[in-house]
């Protein structure tokens, strides 16, 4: 028998209500015991957006500081092979390897946390269905008689 409590609707008044609250607090911060560089706080930030803020637990958290890690060090190693390029005489840049690993340990810390696409955005034929959309709605960025952002600015 269940003895969690349900959680409310997501189409529901008191979802919205919530859902404005957590965004007026801003992202979570990390507990005390997950350590960040400035360079890791717009990777933190974006990880600890991607789900609702109720969602997280502690353990959640550590893994999205390793995340956060992970990805300003990627960034950082990038910046390396671009300066460097891919080969080092005549050898695979060494970061080009690590680059490698650490995307791949990226990618299934992401899937853990229930942060990658398929858990934010949807199934690829939703996201399919909304680039569609989008489309469509290109074709008609010159008729008068819808209105567009730049029509209401």
């Amino acid at each position: 028998m269940k003895t969690t409590d349900r959680r409310t609707r997501s189409d529901s008044a008191k979802a919205a209500v919530a859902a404005s609250q957590a965004v007026a607090l801003g992202p979570l911060q990390p507990p005390a015991h997950v350590r960040l560089r400035d360079c890791d706080r717009p990777f933190w930030n974006a990880i600890v957006t991607a789900r609702p803020r109720d969602t997280w637990t502690d353990a959640d958290l550590v893994l999205a500081g390793n995340l956060a890690r992970a990805y300003a060090d990627m960034e950082i190693l990038q910046e390396g092979i671009e300066r460097d390029g891919m080969l080092v005489e005549g050898k695979i840049n060494p970061a080009c390897d690590l680059l490698d690993k650490m995307t791949r340990r990226a990618l299934a810390t992401g899937r853990q946390l229930m942060v990658a696409t398929i858990a934010t955005v949807g199934k690829a034929q939703d996201i399919h269905k909304g680039a569609a959309l989008e489309r469509g709605a290109r074709q008609h960025i010159d008729d008068d008689l819808i209105p567009t952002l730049e029509t209401l600015q």
